[in-house]
């Protein structure tokens, strides 16, 4: 369990600190906090379209964060062999990667964490259809500046990484602000702050999702090839409701549908925006059920990656 713990911290400090891994965040953020000026003269829809393009910003993004972050953390050592080095030590290959795939699944959950709280105060910013809560907004783009600033201070005066003291400047600051709105602004017409929330954490759970995926295929493949496999899961995914539903009823067809429609992650039961939108209640039950959907799903996901990793060489010329 030491073990475990151990590597999984490594790979997600290395998730991090690398470059892309910020820059991904800070564009996601720049863009979450524009949306409701882009949003803006939307006639009582401003607030939907920050909520669902807000959403679909930290799901793309976080797709493309895991699948560069698995590539940096597995497939990378993997292409040159230094995981040798580390499987020479007392450590089994299904902790290295089970470790790997844990560390990169609790850098998704700091980025939806971000993305998040960026989301809470864009909401807040778009008060009205007409105008913007200014005071937010330049608080939002302000904390960002600050970030920044606060990363390239700790590169220059202690040595460390630009990427890294970024990224934790933003979840300090990020959330803390979003905390202050929560007491101190008011929230627009027919929208409870407990639904939203309850929406950004079943979104944060499809980002787990398709980081333990990531991670997992990250084993048997390269960045590209691994990227071009989770779009195809990710859009799978959002049909395969649809698609597999137009099959006659108790053909052959519709059993090899509902096969394949099992098999891919459904989507569409973290995507709630409607929800959020409309001012419908979004039970605590609820949340429990995709958590748990999450654990089995990313639980099988790993046993099979544990499982095709074991016997699996490991040296760097098999790429």
């Amino acid at each position: 369990m030491f073990n475990l713990l151990k590597i999984a911290g490594n790979a997600f400090r290395e998730a991090i600190r690398e470059p892309v891994f910020c820059l991904m965040l800070l564009g996601a953020l720049l863009l979450i906090g524009n949306l409701p000026g882009m949003a803006i003269f939307t006639f009582a829809e401003q607030v939907k379209l920050v909520v669902d393009s807000a959403m679909a910003v930290m799901l793309t993004f976080g797709l493309i964060v895991s699948v560069l972050s698995a590539g940096s953390t597995i497939a990378r050592e993997m292409r040159n062999g230094t995981v040798l080095l580390l499987l020479s030590k007392p450590v089994g290959k299904c902790t290295f990667i089970l470790g790997k795939v844990l560390g990169i699944a609790l850098a998704a959950v700091l980025f939806s964490a971000v993305c998040g709280a960026g989301t809470v105060l864009a909401v807040y910013v778009a008060i009205h259809e007409f105008h913007l809560n200014l005071t937010v907004y330049y608080s939002y783009f302000g904390l960002v500046a600050a970030a920044c600033a606060g990363g390239m201070a700790f590169n220059f005066w202690r040595g460390g990484s630009f990427s890294e003291g970024t990224v934790w400047l933003l979840t300090l600051l990020m959330p803390a602000c979003a905390v202050v709105c929560a007491f101190l602004e008011k929230l627009p017409e027919n929208l409870v702050l407990s639904d939203l929330l309850s929406a950004l954490i079943l979104i944060g759970m499809a980002a787990v999702l398709m980081a333990i995926l990531a991670a997992a295929l990250a084993t048997r493949l390269d960045v590209v090839p691994d990227l071009c496999v989770c779009c195809a899961l990710f859009f799978g995914g959002l049909v395969s409701g649809y698609l597999f539903s137009q099959f006659e009823e108790g053909s052959l067809l519709a059993g090899v549908g509902s096969w394949l429609g099992t098999l891919l992650p459904n989507w569409q039961y973290f995507w709630l925006a409607d929800a959020v939108a409309t001012g419908r209640n979004i039970p605590l039950s609820y949340l429990g059920t995709a958590a748990l959907y999450v654990a089995l799903y990313g639980g099988l996901v790993c046993t099979w990656a544990a499982l095709i990793f074991r016997d699996q060489e490991t040296a760097g010329s098999r790429r």
